[in-house]
């Protein structure tokens, strides 16, 4: 094996499985709580609330993720990425039954805040564990593990859409639903990489020793240069966190308002309603899983500048000219202009010079989960104000801020293992 990268061999039996495994716990990660997308109407009726307070509700699920996430890394490094990853599948499929059983938008909130706190621990580590394949593939593979995670959201938010439109139970939905992802994530689990989660990092990690921005000078002077390289990296990061969150709007926007802006303003029935989030999933899964090669030819500047355009123009044509048709289509070029958008910031603050090893990672993974808390409180805030029709021009808005903040997707952002 090469430490260069330009000489190696293909990725073995043991690699492929992995990927497969990390690409089924992806899968799985986005079924299980867009089974209960598509039934938001239903549980907002249930509840008996305005959209403010359902907004409010649904923030439950980012304020969990926030703070759990700041305990993400220490339970990864206690228990390994593979056990934290397969079994916070299984603990969120386990949990989602209770919606059915919530009276109060308090105990909604509540559940909604334990399932986001899961997902928390349970994203940093299905990407740690994808990192190490990656390591492996020696080229980027992360993308299409994304792309898998929005397949799995279609797949859920078909079964949801379909539940509603025969009018399932909820409580027997989310029964079958938690029982079927449980078990493919515990298959998953026995084929994932054993051991340290750095052993791979050992393996391939090329060296760079005058590489500008690396804290690890011997020198007198080496904590105020160290001070100062950290500056621009840290600007950097502030922007891609930033453009990662703008990403998370977005998709909150297709996964919390698009059932309740089908059935509600334009009148669609529950089957139709949940379409919004299938459309929206399926334009972004085609999307991530092209993307690497769309990279590739033009960039991850140019790209996420024309799918902001894409999201802003598509979302602000159906705004303009709302109906059933001009609502799926903005929703789909909504999916479609974001798709590369999150994994391309969280790709390139990880190859952020000048910090510690995933420290770039997890900023943007947690300002990432902030856009998620304040984009439901924004929308259902205006919506109560105004129309949920006004709310969703937070999608244009962020179309807008993505087109302005790519210029942060500098060419430099590659896997350290690919360059020269």
């Amino acid at each position: 094996m090469a430490l260069n990268g330009r000489s190696m061999p293909a990725p073995d039996q043991q690699a492929r499985r992995a990927r497969a495994a990390v690409a089924a716990l992806f899968l799985t990660n986005g079924a299980v709580f867009f089974n209960v997308v598509p039934r938001y109407p239903e549980i907002k009726a249930g509840l008996d609330v305005g959209n403010a307070v359902f907004g409010g509700a649904v923030a439950g699920m980012p304020i969990g993720a926030l703070l759990a996430g700041l305990f993400a890394g220490a339970a990864v490094r206690r228990f390994s990425s593979a056990r934290v990853a397969a079994f916070g599948v299984v603990a969120m499929a386990v949990v989602t039954p209770a919606i059915p059983f919530v009276s109060h938008w308090t105990a909604f909130w509540g559940v909604l805040f334990v399932l986001g706190a899961l997902d928390a621990v349970m994203d940093v580590a299905q990407n740690a564990h994808g990192l190490r394949v990656q390591r492996l593939y020696r080229r980027s593979i992360v993308n299409s593990f994304h792309g898998v995670w929005s397949i799995g959201a279609v797949l859920g938010g078909l079964m949801g859409s379909a539940a509603a439109g025969l009018h399932l139970p909820l409580s027997v939905h989310l029964t079958i639903s938690a029982v079927l992802i449980s078990a493919v994530a515990l298959v998953a689990y026995r084929f994932l990489l054993p051991g340290s989660d750095d052993a791979e990092r050992a393996v391939v990690a090329t060296p760079a020793p005058e590489r500008p921005g690396v804290l690890s000078e011997a020198s007198g002077d080496a904590t105020g240069r160290a001070g100062r390289r950290w500056r621009p990296a840290v600007r950097a990061l502030i922007a891609l966190g930033v453009l990662a969150a703008c990403g998370a709007l977005v998709e909150d926007a297709g996964e919390s308002w698009g059932a309740l802006f089908l059935s509600g303003d334009l009148g669609a029935g529950a089957a139709t309603a949940g379409l919004a989030v299938v459309v929206f999933q399926a334009a972004m899964t085609v999307g991530r899983l092209t993307g690497d090669r769309v990279v590739d030819r033009f960039g991850n500047r140019t790209v996420a500048r024309a799918g902001g355009l894409l999201a802003a123009a598509g979302m602000g044509g159906a705004l303009a000219v709302p109906s059933v048709a001009t609502a799926l289509a903005g929703f789909a070029l909504a999916g479609l202009g974001v798709a590369t958008v999150v994994p391309a910031a969280m790709h390139a603050a990880d190859e952020l010079p000048g910090l510690p090893p995933g420290a770039g990672l997890t900023v943007v993974s947690w300002l990432l989960r902030g856009g998620f808390l304040i984009s439901p409180l924004i929308v259902g805030a205006v919506a109560d104000l105004a129309g949920l029709r006004m709310g969703l021009l937070s999608v244009v808005f962020a179309g807008v801020m993505t087109v302005l903040l790519a210029r942060s997707l500098a060419g430099r952002f590659r896997p350290r293992s690919e360059r020269a």
